[in-house]
């Protein structure tokens, strides 16, 4: 079966920053920014994006693109006679759709909303009501599983029709509404009366804001932690791309270009919600219920507000979709891949599985809310065993097989990563990548466990 590959370069960087922008930036990196002290978290967040999350990127992308094979066999191909790292391919895929048991009951949400506000349904909802729109929401199991069977059948019907007819051709419009969305939502936002005071918060870096918020170490920490997670590397999500991209640009390059557009989502996510909030005496420190509770808030009292909601949760959903698409397209092919079965037939399977192992989630406020471990409901075991072991440490283990020589070797990643005109990888990196870089990302794993 011919390997499939990207149309045009605009595609793979489309769909990889899809892939990685979703609701860890358009949710949770203003509610971290609001809570860590505003500017100062955000310089910080530039700083370990460029210093852990590209390096990372690239390597994922670099065992895709010198093995044209989904995780498991591109491990197989790569690794040293007789060794066992494809064992992390298997249970990266697994990783992968651990992430989709939940992820697509959020998406759900973000659409649930979107649907509300251009019906006008939050027309006639009071301030103190709003708060009740979502607890409603959560308790209603049918609407629930409906919005989470929405974004899922959507999902693999969009990958249904291949990477260049399906996945890469959708996502380059919903990619281009999202950008023109976000820059339209954050130039209204900006010229609010008393949204300036926002926008000062947001990029002012504020030495006193971050001491009062919760104190340099823990803002440091949790800057990088946000800067690891965005770019969604650690279960092979991004490694599907790279087995389907040219060579003709070199990988540093091309995983700087995803991390800038991926932070550019972030950064103007934040320029939408941060006016807004101070314009109309909101907190923006609310945590998670900053989208779903206090910015209804805000549109409700804004001119137009139906618009704007309608407008914004829109964004959302694009952005959450993006990121379905993507990591669906990897599990079809790691299926292809290591089953031999067609499009068709992994599309199919893999739709009914995905309904059935989501179904926990989409009903774990309501029918399901019993169920608790350690006070953690369902969504949130799935997001820490994703978010805080196996991102962190299937990006070490990436890292290891790339960089040592009981892997793929470093000179191997260093010929494949620097094909192709851009940045290269230098000589003097390499031993940050073994000795720093594992520590690095030591940390973050021990944070996120303690």
């Amino acid at each position: 079966m011919k390997r499939e590959s990207f149309n045009s370069r605009l595609g793979f960087i489309l769909v990889s920053a899809g892939c990685a922008i979703g609701i860890g930036n358009v949710w949770k990196f203003p509610y971290l920014v609001g809570q860590n002290g505003g500017g100062l978290f955000v310089l910080i967040y530039l700083v370990f994006l460029a210093l852990i999350g590209v390096p990372i990127l690239s390597m994922e992308l670099a065992i895709g693109r010198a093995s044209h094979r989904s995780v498991v066999q591109a491990y197989k191909k790569l690794e040293p006679a007789n060794s066992k790292w494809h064992i992390h391919g298997w249970i990266a895929n697994a990783g992968c759709m651990l992430l989709m048991m939940y992820y697509t009951t959020v998406s759900g949400w973000m659409l649930d909303y979107a649907v509300r506000f251009l019906t006008g349904q939050f027309a006639h909802v009071t301030l103190k009501s709003v708060d009740g729109v979502f607890a409603q929401l959560l308790g209603n199991p049918v609407e629930m599983m409906a919005a989470m069977m929405v974004t899922v059948i959507g999902g693999f019907l969009v990958c249904s029709f291949g990477l260049q007819k399906g996945l890469e051709k959708i996502t380059k419009v919903m990619m281009s509404c999202l950008l023109g969305l976000i820059i339209l939502l954050a130039i209204h936002s900006i010229t609010l009366k008393g949204g300036m005071a926002g926008l000062k918060f947001y990029l002012m870096p504020s030495l006193k804001n971050m001491t009062m918020a919760k104190g340099i170490r823990q803002v440091v920490l949790a800057a990088m932690s946000q800067a690891f997670f965005t770019l969604s590397v650690g279960i092979g999500a991004m490694e599907i791309f790279g087995s389907y991209m040219s060579k003709d640009e070199s990988l540093l390059q091309e995983s700087m270009t995803i991390a800038s557009l991926d932070t550019f989502v972030a950064i103007v996510s934040g320029l939408i919600i941060f006016p807004a909030c101070f314009a109309f005496g909101v907190s923006p420190d609310q945590g998670p219920s900053l989208i779903f509770v206090t910015l209804p808030k805000v549109f409700i009292n804004m001119p137009l507000g139906r618009i704007w909601g309608t407008l914004f949760f829109v964004f959302m959903t694009f952005a959450s979709f993006s990121t379905v698409m993507a990591v669906f397209e990897n599990l079809i092919a790691s299926a292809m891949d290591n089953f031999q079965w067609s499009r068709k037939k992994a599309t199919v399977i893999f739709a009914i599985v995905i309904l059935v192992l989501s179904t926990p989630c989409a009903l774990g406020y309501n029918l399901l809310s019993d169920f608790n471990i350690a006070g953690k409901n369902i969504l949130d075991i799935e997001d820490f065993l994703v978010s805080n072991i196996l991102l962190p440490l299937g990006s070490l283990i990436f890292l290891l097989f790339c960089v040592t020589k009981y892997g793929w070797k470093a000179e191997n990643f260093m010929t494949e990563a620097n094909l192709g005109k851009g940045i290269k990888v230098k000589n003097w990196m390499i031993p940050y990548f073994r000795y720093v870089l594992p520590i690095l990302i030591i940390i973050v794993l021990g944070q996120g466990l303690f």
